[in-house]
């Protein structure tokens, strides 16, 4: 089960308490305080793990909490610091405060790590507060409590290009060809309920991932169909596949089925509206009337984007549009490389 959501409560272990205590050893007389300090308490850690690719097991275990530091003991012995308690979470998650809703922290790479909640402060026990003017302390300090918070996670997935289009538009059946991904294909719409990731190969260790999400309708940035709440999910990407039914069975034409999507992106986030794309025509094979494609094909040289004519079930005009792909993917990687060395500059 896919699962890009979860609500967590982290508290850090509790610090061990100090202890008041006096040396009662023969031949030591008057032998003077020698309680020991408590433990700290240990953190809640979160870390991104390449492993994992849902928050499902989180959705059923909301509660992390670290082991609390031990108590001080006599003859100056310091009580064990709590061990800290790790959390592991999919690459590409966000964190956020669950009662303000603040970006904390964005968990983008492997191994990444964030301090969720700090463990308590041990006690100091009797010893430590032996002065000059006061040899025999008869009082010790309890340890302070952990932190304790409530986050809410959200994934989003990292992907190169991601692929949108209204339901049945062959996103689906486009990415189980171009990669070793099997998503459930049908011929009703919603047949895909989750996003699924394809890695494309494209020979000589060099790849690219492709993000597919379930379709959107008019009014998807209200709630409608599935909503947008997976668009989130492209909005790392690079590049947008805008994928469009030009066959004869849907009743909506080409031109005004791309319309209706990308309002949506721009009524979603105006950014991933004006991300690099490129129009894709999908089901050719199934082709009855010409000027179905002929007036998408125009609609996309007016607006400035790259056309590409596909069947994914004859592999028609697949291997031109991924060999597309993999160029403007080095073309934009060469840009991102440049902005970075002028603002290192800078």
């Amino acid at each position: 089960m896919f699962i890009d959501r979860a609500k967590i409560h982290v508290q850090g272990g509790d610090g061990g308490n100090g202890v008041t205590a006096f040396r009662r050893e023969k031949f030591v007389p008057r032998g003077g305080p020698s309680g020991g300090d408590g433990g700290r308490g240990g953190d809640v850690v979160v870390v991104a793990d390449s492993s994992l690719n849902t928050l499902l097991h989180l959705r059923y275990n909301p509660r992390h909490v670290a082991n609390r530091g031990l108590h001080g003991e006599g003859s100056n012995r310091s009580g064990r610091e709590g061990e800290d308690l790790i959390v592991r979470v999919p690459v590409g998650t966000q964190i956020f405060d669950a009662d303000t809703n603040e970006l904390l922290h964005d968990l983008s790479y492997d191994g990444a790590r964030w301090l969720a909640a700090r463990g308590g402060r041990g006690g100091f026990g009797n010893a430590h507060f032996t002065s000059s003017t006061n040899r025999a302390p008869r009082y010790h300090q309890t340890g302070s409590k952990g932190e304790e918070r409530e986050l809410q996670l959200e994934l989003k997935l990292l992907a190169d290009v991601g692929l949108v289009g209204f339901p049945n538009a062959g996103k689906s059946t486009f990415i189980s060809t171009v990669s070793a991904a099997r998503p459930k294909i049908a011929d009703y719409p919603f047949t895909t309920l989750e996003p699924h990731l394809g890695v494309v190969d494209m020979g000589d260790f060099r790849t690219f991932v492709v993000a597919d999400v379930p379709g959107l309708i008019e009014g998807a940035h209200a709630g409608a169909g599935l909503g947008d709440r997976f668009l989130r999910h492209i909005e790392r990407t690079k590049l947008l596949l805008h994928l469009v039914d030009v066959s004869s069975l849907p009743q909506q034409e080409p031109v005004v089925a791309y319309e209706t999507v990308n309002r949506e992106l721009a009524s979603y986030n105006q950014e991933l509206a004006t991300r690099p794309q490129f129009v894709v025509a999908t089901k050719i094979d199934a082709l009855d009337d010409p000027e179905r494609l002929q007036s998408l094909r125009e609609r996309a040289k007016k607006d400035g984007k790259q056309f590409f004519a596909i069947s994914s079930a004859t592999n028609e005009g697949v291997r031109e549009l991924v060999n597309a792909v993999s160029a403007k993917l080095d073309e934009l990687n060469a840009e991102g490389n440049r902005n970075d060395t002028v603002e290192l500059a800078l």
